[in-house]
């Protein structure tokens, strides 16, 4: 029996890449058509360009498309989850769509799933970034390798093959703040890696501006480590040693030379600073960890889908309780 394989790719404001996709991806896909089953799934993640608009027709002529349309920006891990939630393929592969992530390499990562890997992650050899994005990504991946309580590759990000039974350990999964790439460590299984060379963006502007990155850096590190908190005990025994220090030097003046000292002024200003600096720094770690709390218990939808265009279901309108109960839903229908 011919096993499927899904492609997920999420859009946001990425018409000057889809055409150029489709035509790489189509091309790819004749040249395997003899191997497996191919469904291309498309979200739509809030584009406000024409990149809808190009993917309803794309459906129109190709009966591999699935176009997933969310009622407003979800943002990327989201996109890539309900891609998941929907996938039907016996493996699962999700790519960026900007055409940094070369689609020729998905048959390399299908080669080592047929060699019974579950996971087949592919990691930059290079990559064709600015500076400071090279710079920036190697030091936060230096940073979670070192707080994380998991093992997160380094130079990877989600164009990665997954396992239908990998998918299906994920589902269970519907935490808000997510870190995908970290999930999928988390949940193990045989996982291998598979070296790259990452291109440059085609067109466009990246979906991840300086402060996404930023939220997304936090996400992973606050998601798979308790170091942040642990470092506010390590901060207290800090300052205690430093405020030692300064009551040392404080009293040492009065003793040495009491005609400069300011009676009181050393002391208080040490005092002042040093502990409202650090409890503002601890209030800082706390807040983010209680507003993951505070969001996880609200408990709403991960996204909202306002409709799905497939061959089988033209234009459904979705109203969404929560992601597992679409993906069970459309599954009946």
């Amino acid at each position: 029996m011919i096993k499927t394989v899904s492609y997920i790719f999420p859009i946001y404001n990425e018409s000057e890449n889809i055409d150029l996709l489709y035509k790489t991806m189509n091309d790819l896909l004749r040249q395997h058509a003899a191997e497996y089953l191919y469904e291309l799934i498309f979200v739509n993640d809030g584009s406000t360009d024409d990149s809808l608009q190009k993917l309803l027709s794309l459906e129109k002529q190709d009966d591999r498309i699935t176009v997933i349309n969310f009622a407003r920006n979800f943002g990327h891990q989201l996109a890539v989850t309900a891609g998941l939630d929907f996938a039907k393929g016996d493996a699962v592969i999700i790519m960026d769509s900007d055409m940094q992530d070369p689609p020729r390499v998905s048959f390399e990562l299908l080669d080592k799933w047929k060699e019974g890997y579950d996971v087949v992650y592919a990691q930059r050899r290079t990559r064709k970034d600015t500076f400071f994005k090279r710079v920036t990504a190697d030091i936060f991946y230096r940073v979670l390798q070192k707080l994380s309580d998991i093992d997160i590759p380094r130079n990877t990000g989600d164009f990665r093959l997954v396992d239908r039974k990998v998918v299906t350990a994920l589902s269970a999964f519907r935490e808000h703040n997510r870190f995908l790439r970290g999930l999928v460590s988390y949940v193990g299984f045989k996982q291998i890696a598979v070296e790259f060379d990452r291109d440059e963006r085609n067109a466009g502007a990246s979906g991840y501006p300086l402060h996404k990155m930023i939220k997304f850096a936090l996400d992973g590190i606050l998601s798979f480590s308790w170091t942040p908190l642990k470092l506010i005990s390590r901060m207290g025994f800090g300052l205690a040693a430093l405020s030692f220090v300064g009551i040392c030097y404080a009293v040492g003046v009065k003793l040495m030379n009491p005609a400069v000292a300011v009676p009181g002024w050393t002391f208080t200003v040490i005092a002042i600073l040093l502990i409202g600096g650090l409890q503002l720094n601890m209030l800082g770690v706390l807040a983010s960890y209680v507003g993951r709390i505070y969001t996880e218990a609200q408990n709403r939808p991960l996204y909202i889908i306002e409709s799905i265009t497939t061959k089988d279901r033209q234009k459904l309108p979705f109203s969404i309780i929560t992601a597992k109960q679409s993906h069970a839903a459309i599954t009946e229908q």
